[in-house]
């Protein structure tokens, strides 16, 4: 086994040294980028949900983060609520303590660890100069459907008790991450409880019947996702017989009114890109104030890497947070 996560380690260190552009390489050059995610997803088959092949699938998302998380000026203290790890992630110097970052991590629902988070942890924590707290909620196969949002409560309970307000937190999330930060707003709304301050949204998934033109439109543009993956990983979280078009599967289809200022950024070469297009308007057409931000040339979740267009969208989104603030 170990000699397994070792042969992986040094595949996908090599790819990822080799191909993501260094300081000295102009950071707008797509080209290598493009193939250095390539490389990273064909280590494993990420359709596959069998053991051996989600082991693979996240050990890659820990190699890579360590690969590409910044370092400077930040720290990371852990800690456990309840049986759930997690981590603050925070400015060394002084920063504002009033308020904090609950960061629902992506990875289809069945990846996805503290150290792959801390890389959207650390840019939110430069950006907003706010504490980020990111968990480590329940992975499908193993726990599906509601294990995830069961966590994700359990954590804003958690910062509740620890003398937040709700107006005091933002919610972000990327990809499944983003699904997540949506239920767990419709749950609160469910519950009669005050809302955050603000959603954050990278490349959120908000439609799991695949209903939106960008899954045929961007089938051959999108580096990361296929309709394959969506497949597997959706199975794997709801079940085979699930219905997709359920709200609490889908925030897409929910009743979005009440729910918080909220900023979404997409790339235009993702195929979720309509999950976010209609996302805001329909938060639009519910009354709540929604800004989407569409990148140019740019994939799923793009702002982990270090290109231009990432710092460009991290910087934006800490332009957002300051203003609902």
């Amino acid at each position: 086994m170990s000699r397994r996560k070792n042969d992986l380690s040094q595949r996908l260190e090599a790819v990822i040294k080799t191909l993501v552009p260094q300081q000295e390489q102009n950071p707008d050059d797509l080209g290598p980028m493009m193939r250095a995610i390539k490389a990273v997803h064909s280590i494993s088959d990420h359709t596959s949900t069998t053991p051996e092949d989600l082991e693979r699938q996240r050990a890659a998302e820990e190699l890579f983060a360590r690969l590409v998380t910044p370092g400077i000026g930040i720290r990371s203290d852990s800690l456990t609520v309840g049986s759930i790890p997690a981590e603050w992630v925070s400015l060394e110097h002084g920063h504002d303590r009033r308020h904090a970052v609950l960061y629902c991590h992506g990875g289809g629902y069945t990846c996805g660890q503290l150290g792959y988070a801390r890389i959207l942890d650390s840019k939110l924590a430069l950006a907003t100069g706010f504490d980020v707290l990111s968990f480590e909620y329940r992975l499908a196969p193993e726990h599906p459907f509601p294990a995830a949002i069961e966590d994700a409560v359990a954590m804003w309970d958690y910062l509740m008790y620890m003398g937040y307000g709700a107006r005091d937190v933002i919610v972000a999330g990327d990809s499944a991450g983003g699904n997540l930060a949506l239920e767990l707003a419709l749950k609160l709304k469910e519950q009669g409880r005050a809302q955050p301050r603000g959603l954050v949204l990278f490349s959120p998934w908000t439609d799991m019947t695949a209903s939106g033109k960008s899954y045929r439109t961007c089938k051959t543009l999108d580096p990361m996702l296929t309709m394959e993956y969506i497949a597997a990983v959706r199975e794997a979280y709801t079940g085979p017989d699930a219905d997709w078009s359920r709200p609490c599967y889908s925030p897409l289809f929910a009743d979005l009114r009440g729910l918080p200022p909220t900023l979404v950024q997409v790339g235009t070469n993702e195929i979720l890109k309509s999950d976010s297009e209609r996302l805001v308007e329909h938060l639009q057409k519910a009354g709540v104030y929604a800004q989407l931000e569409v990148y140019p040339e740019c994939w799923h979740v793009f702002q982990q890497m270090p290109v231009h267009r990432a710092a460009m969208a991290m910087e934006s989104a800490g332009r957002f947070v300051q203003k609902i603030i």
